[in-house]
């Protein structure tokens, strides 16, 4: 969901289009995260296991809590064309911002929450004996750590970012209307300008040739 406008052979597609695949696949991480949190406290009681102790299930905790926010909020203003553009173009940085946050963070928490398993988990031999669990385990938190290296860098590079042309291409369905977001208000912001500017160029040519004519009857006497 992170890196879907910064995949190059999708800024081709409409920006309406992305921004429905980017919540959707937002919306189905977030449906993932409520299913599990239900299994882990179902299993805790079922099992006699304290609730909310470990570092693993509060870093996970504050990032399903903030995931949730950061949905609802970029549904409400980013989604439904009801937020006014400026408030839009001001909620941006923070809106990328916190989503980067929030991975990391999911990244901390499944990091811990591997760790965690395989201390609880591995007795015989232990977990400091290095058994192939270990091992594994370690190295499928290492490849985490690479992934979301990868996805930061690519989020954070403004190559991979959607050139500004093809976010002029919006999505059409129908017979109904365009966006009505920051591209409409930009043409006309765009618009009235061309038309300022076309009036005082208009006004200076008209000032400069009455000092032409002006001129020209002082010389012709």
């Amino acid at each position: 969901a992170i890196i879907v406008y910064r995949l190059p052979w999708t800024w081709k597609c409409s920006k309406l289009l992305m921004k429905f695949i980017h919540a959707g696949l937002n919306t189905i991480a977030m449906i993932l995260a409520i299913v599990s949190m239900v299994a882990v406290f179902e299993y805790h009681n079922a099992k006699k296991i304290p609730n909310m102790y470990s570092l693993h299930s509060w870093i996970g905790l504050t990032a399903v809590i903030f995931y949730s926010l950061q949905l609802f909020l970029g549904f409400a203003v980013f989604l439904l064309p009801f937020a006014p553009v400026h408030l839009r173009a001001l909620l941006m940085p923070i809106h990328v911002y916190s989503g980067l946050t929030i991975f990391a963070t999911v990244i901390a928490t499944a990091l811990t929450g591997i760790t965690e398993k395989l201390i609880f988990s591995l007795r015989n031999p232990a977990y400091s004996a290095s058994p192939p669990e270990a091992t594994l385990v370690n190295c499928l938190g290492l490849l985490l750590v690479i992934f979301g290296s990868l996805i930061l860098w690519m989020a954070s590079r403004p190559h991979w970012k959607r050139p500004p042309a093809e976010n002029a291409k919006i999505l059409r369905p129908i017979g109904a209307t365009p966006e009505g977001t920051e591209e409409e208000s930009t043409m006309t912001n765009s618009s009235n300008a061309d038309k300022s500017d076309l009036r005082i160029n208009t006004e200076a040519a008209r000032k400069q040739n009455l000092k032409f004519d002006e001129a020209g009857q002082r010389s012709t006497m």
